[in-house]
């Protein structure tokens, strides 16, 4: 079969690949726009008027008749473009020549469209049928309404993040559809690699809520391994702070980058104090680390502390909106944004391949433009292997990966079936085990970190020291036995260690080394030092987040996750690559331009209409009316209900829910009349609901129709009954800390499977006699002289 050709002759990754895409929501649109860029065939069917996301902007701006938003465009740019009567003998006939078809409705929305996933698995066995929706097919909350800002307060989202002197911060810019879609998109990969080796396809049931509670850091995890309270809500401290000429951007992960931060502001007298060391004890200290800290900032502009951050190896950044995105050094020097046909730039897909390339980006396609197209062949529709095995059984990954980002990606490839081995040292352990904070009253303290426990489920630890000859001796024997190597250091550490993409795809042509460094393998600023909320702030997603009358604030490291999803779809493109070719490559990852994929609409709409999206608290943007409102409660209380309206139909379900009253006349019957009161709806609103009890006030709201979720913190979501009843937290035990909760992949179970977990979260070096026994057949002589040497161990060293 012919491979796709990228831009420059290069073959795209996936070969093939046929997907219809029935969606409604940016999520499946996402979705599609991955699979497109990686080189499948994209057909969007449509009704007859096109897609509503056509005509929306996130500044209003209208757009010309006929034409697409230019946010439309970048969503579905290369797509074919077809309308089809749902039903239809040619509806029918185009879902039955997919071998991917993605979309967006709960149950009932589907029985409208004649969508049956077990009848279409019945009529075509190898399908992948991929429905996003906002709470998953089942549960108790399966046809309820929702958004993307209610799903943030079911998730815990917004429970967390302000000053509570404040109202809850929601996560301006809609990242929970990314994370929906990149999920979505991950798994029809995933799925594929089962029915191209003979397996049957399977109803991948995907819920919103649960994408965007992995957004969150296991906080109930939290609570109960450091023995704590559940969260409130809280700032980093310092995060973005005032300067000379504007803001800076300023994250610290680990206690010593607080002390070399402490060094670089000349503020010595706080390295006493032991409890900022982590981040979680800086809150109770924010008045006196600002009043320390604030006037050196204040004599120096932003260029300047960033300079100087580099300098001290800090995460500390100028914020980027909108406007100045583009013009970055780093996006201009690494050709980042690319021109799309439509008259404007976009990013490119997060991903670079050594070998492969992604798709051109294609024309925008009017509705029904490709109406003339005939459907698809159906594929083969004989016997599938009996075995429902894990969709990546078979597949080895050595995982070099540490903190969130990469453990994300690697926890999503072991649950799915990949045999991960997770590599550490007793040098360097993993610094999520223990830098949020640690107990002091057990012996095993490395063993209780709440994000390490989340995100490396269904993987074996080995610790090899990396330094010495041995220890790499033995990383390239695992390295020539596994199918991906994928890391997240700063590219200079695996150069140091002479492991390069080159030496390793020497020693195994076939590899996949996956590279996922904070700003790129090359560019100007290759050796910058960069966490998730960095890029937050770089990308625009905090610029877009806060009160508008105040410093915009961090999501707080929700992107961490984000770019692990993307990191686990680009390495199942170069697999199915390297699978069907013999050709292994280099893929790179960096974590700044899978954010700028998510916060696209800024620098588009920039540019195209000249308006720069800022903050507006929890109101959000494209003229939906929404916000969090206090509810009644004893003083002591803090009940907060997060509300959308986005269409006539839930205003006038709000309006009854209300009593009808007088104000809501005639004039705010459609979306330009609320728009243009929408300051006088939102104080009414607040008055209204200052007098009504939390949890009645959602349910009936949601009885109603409309989108409503109480703002919970995110210590507490094991309690939502929807999660429960979808399964979304499994128990395991474990050595040291026992019985716990872990959260799974946001899917339903797949068919014939009860479980996605299989083993906790390792010991430190735990599998190291299992592993370097079976794959590199050492000896337990070898493996004793090892331990002695350091090489290998179970405590980090020095203990």
């Amino acid at each position: 079969m012919q491979l796709t050709q990228g831009p420059d002759n290069r073959a795209t990754p996936l070969c093939g690949l046929r997907v219809v895409e029935i969606s409604n929501r940016v999520a499946g649109s996402y979705a599609g726009k991955l699979l497109t860029d990686a080189g499948a065939h994209v057909r969007k069917i449509e009704p007859p008027q096109g897609d509503w996301l056509r005509r929306y902007t996130a500044t209003c701006t209208p757009v010309a008749d006929g034409e697409p938003s230019p946010f439309y465009s970048y969503l579905n740019a290369g797509k074919r473009s077809i309308t089809r009567t749902p039903g239809s003998t040619r509806w029918r006939a185009e879902l039955a020549g997919a071998d991917v078809i993605i979309f967006t409705a709960g149950p009932a929305c589907a029985a409208e469209l004649g969508i049956d996933p077990k009848q279409l698995l019945a009529d075509s066995p190898r399908t992948i049928v991929v429905t996003i929706s906002d709470f998953g097919w089942t549960g108790p909350y399966a046809d309820r309404a929702a958004s993307e800002f209610t799903l943030q307060a079911w998730a815990g989202s917004p429970g967390f993040r302000g000053d509570p002197a404040g109202p809850p911060i929601a996560i301006g810019g809609d990242l929970g559809e990314y994370m929906g879609g990149v999920f979505a998109a991950f798994g029809a990969l995933a799925v594929r690699r089962r029915v191209e080796n003979g397996g049957p396809g399977e109803h991948l049931d995907l819920s919103m809520l649960e994408a965007m509670t992995l957004m969150q850091s296991s906080e109930w995890l939290h609570s109960q391994l450091l023995r704590v309270p559940p969260v409130g809500r809280t700032t980093e401290v310092p995060s973005i702070e005032p300067t000379k000429d504007g803001y800076v951007g300023i994250t610290m992960v680990t206690g010593q980058q607080w002390l070399d931060f402490l060094a670089m502001v000349e503020c010595p007298e706080l390295e006493e104090i032991e409890q900022l060391r982590f981040q979680i004890g800086r809150w109770a200290y924010r008045d006196l680390i600002r009043e320390h800290i604030g006037p050196w900032l204040a004599q120096r502009t932003v260029a300047e502390i960033v300079e100087l951050g580099q300098l001290f190896r800090l995460p500390i950044a100028a914020l980027g909106n909108g406007a100045t995105i583009r013009e970055t050094e780093y996006a201009v020097q690494r050709a980042v944004f690319l021109q799309n046909p439509a008259g404007f730039h976009q990013p490119r897909p997060p991903w670079l391949m050594s070998v492969c390339a992604p798709a051109p980006i294609g024309d925008t396609a009017a509705p029904g433009a490709d109406n003339d197209e005939s459907p698809w062949d159906a594929p083969g529709t004989g016997q599938c292997a009996a075995s429902r095995t894990r969709p990546l059984e078979g597949v080895r990954i050595v995982d070099l990966t540490a903190f969130w980002a990469g453990p994300a990606a690697t926890h999503l490839l072991a649950a799915f079936g990949a045999e991960v081995i997770k590599v550490e040292s007793i040098q360097r352990p993993d610094g999520i085990r223990y830098s949020g904070g640690m107990r002091k009253d057990v012996d095993d303290w490395w063993e209780y970190g709440w994000v390490f426990h989340a995100m490396n489920t269904n993987k074996r630890s080995v610790t090899l020291d990396l330094g010495s000859d041995e220890g790499r001796r033995l990383f390239k024997r695992l390295a020539a036995g596994a199918d991906v190597v994928i890391e997240n250091f700063s590219p200079r550490v695996m150069e140091q260690f002479g492991l390069t993409a080159d030496v390793l795809l020497e020693l195994n042509p076939k590899l996949v080394v996956a590279r996922m460094p904070a700003f790129g393998l090359d560019g100007p600023w290759r050796e910058r030092v960069g966490f998730a909320p960095t890029m937050e702030q770089l990308a625009g997603l905090a610029w877009v987040t806060g009160p508008p009358d105040a410093p915009p604030v961090t999501p707080r490291g929700a992107c961490d996750p984000l770019a692990g999803v993307h990191a686990a779809f680009a390495v199942l493109a170069a697999l199915n690559y390297a699978e069907r070719t013999g050709t292994g490559q280099q893929v790179e990852l960096p974590m700044l331009e899978t954010v700028l994929n998510a916060t696209a609409i800024q620098a588009i709409e920039a540019e195209v209409f000249g308006r720069t999206l800022s903050r507006r608290g929890n109101r959000g943007h494209g003229g939906v009316l929404q916000n969090l409102y206090r509810c009644a409660g004893a003083p002591q209380t803090d009940d907060w209900i997060a509300v959308t309206v986005r269409d006539d139909a839930q205003w006038r379900a709000l309006v009854e829910v209300l009593g009808r009253p007088a104000w809501c006349d005639q004039d705010l019957a459609s979306f330009e009349g609320r728009r243009a009161r929408a300051d006088e709806i939102d104080a009414r609103l607040h008055e209204w609901f200052a007098a009504q009890p939390l949890a009645s006030t959602v349910e009936r709201l949601a009885g109603a129709g409309v989108p409503a979720a109480p703002v919970v913190s995110p210590s507490l979501v094991t309690e939502n009954p929807q999660l429960r009843a979808r399964g979304f937290f499994e128990e395991l035990q474990h050595p040291s800390i026992g019985s716990a909760l872990y959260p799974c992949p946001p899917f339903a179970a797949l068919s014939g499977q009860d479980r996605w977990l299989l083993r906790p979260p390792p010991l430190l070096g735990e599998h190291n006699t299992e592993v370097l026994r079976g794959w590199c057949g050492m000896t337990d002589e070898e493996l004793s002289a090892l331990a002695t040497g350091g090489v290998i161990g179970t405590r980090p060293k020095g203990l």
